[in-house]
């Protein structure tokens, strides 16, 4: 079992028994956001969960420690130069004493796991990639929402994704997908995928509910949270915006883990920048939101005897 290093203010918080949201590094390093993106994004963040109520707990690997919080001046630390790191390359991470391991969705569920933490905020999860049937190319993220019991809030799924594919996958391995205050599922940049959601929630509470009757209690529940409307791209221009990326991916052999960064450099490119403040505000509400759930699971938890 992994061994994580909990900041003060985390540790805390868990002992304490206040609500706490986990998230990812990625965004936050070279390998997420543009600068000085990157570093509104985390500021944007952490402020909209302690404004809820809640603990920020940015998971990363620092020295070789996989941290779940972060002290002071190591925030800067995540705003440089990283290596990306998938729940698999964790223990490589710690065992070769990585600098700066950048945790993607998958790591940092299993790091907020660890911690005992139940809430984890991101933007958009991974997922069954387009010719999957061809390539097997599926994020580790959908295994991780199967595998660690938390709530994570994203957005949806990248909108390159073969979104309903997606869903199959997480209907088979047993995630209940909920749409926030919304009957579709969201597609990152635009609120609607065109996929309905299999349930709809309208508050925290019964997020909170949903998470304690689930019958796989080693399994998580994801919530899509769809972009605030002001926020949104044009969904017809982003759509032409895919196709053209996703035929330049192919055309320069672009494989794997690469095909993330490399479309969503070119949407940034041919939207003139504006799918980066699409991006910092769906972070930001997704932060809200999880806030709000975990505050509300904690009061679940007080509410029960013994607990």
């Amino acid at each position: 079992m992994i061994q994580t290093v909990l900041s003060d203010t985390v540790a805390a918080a868990i002992e304490s028994g206040r609500p706490v949201v986990a998230l990812e590094s990625t965004i936050f390093s070279n390998l997420g956001l543009p600068s000085p993106g990157n570093a509104e994004a985390l500021r944007r963040c952490l402020a909209a969960i302690e404004a809820g109520g809640a603990v920020p707990a940015v998971t990363a690997v620092l020295d070789g420690d996989a941290r779940v919080g972060l002290e002071g001046d190591e925030y800067d630390r995540i705003l440089g130069d990283a290596r990306k790191t998938a729940e698999r390359d964790l223990s490589v991470a710690i065992a070769q004493g990585w600098e700066f391991g950048a945790t993607t969705v998958s790591a940092s569920l299993a790091l907020a796991a660890c911690a005992g933490v139940s809430v984890f905020a991101t933007g958009g999860i991974g997922g069954v990639h387009r010719g999957a049937d061809l390539t097997g190319d599926v994020s580790a993220d959908l295994e991780a929402l199967a595998h660690h019991p938390l709530v994570t809030v994203c957005a949806g799924a990248k909108a390159f994704l073969d979104l309903p594919r997606t869903l199959e996958y997480l209907e088979t391995v047993g995630v209940p997908v909920l749409g926030w205050q919304h009957d579709d599922f969201p597609a990152f940049y635009t609120r609607s995928s065109g996929l309905t959601v299999p349930h709809r929630v309208d508050s925290a509470q019964e997020v909170a509910s949903i998470l304690s009757n689930r019958t796989r209690q080693r399994s998580g529940v994801l919530v899509g949270v769809p972009v605030p409307e002001a926020d949104e791209l044009d969904p017809s221009e982003l759509a032409a915006v895919l196709d053209r990326a996703l035929a330049d991916c192919e055309t320069a052999g672009v494989t794997g883990a690469a095909i993330t960064p490399f479309v969503l450099g070119r949407i940034a490119e041919a939207t003139e920048g504006r799918s980066v403040p699409t991006n910092l505000a769906l972070a930001e509400n997704n932060a809200r939101v999880a806030a709000e759930i975990a505050v509300a699971i904690t009061a679940d938890d007080r509410a029960v005897p013994g607990s």
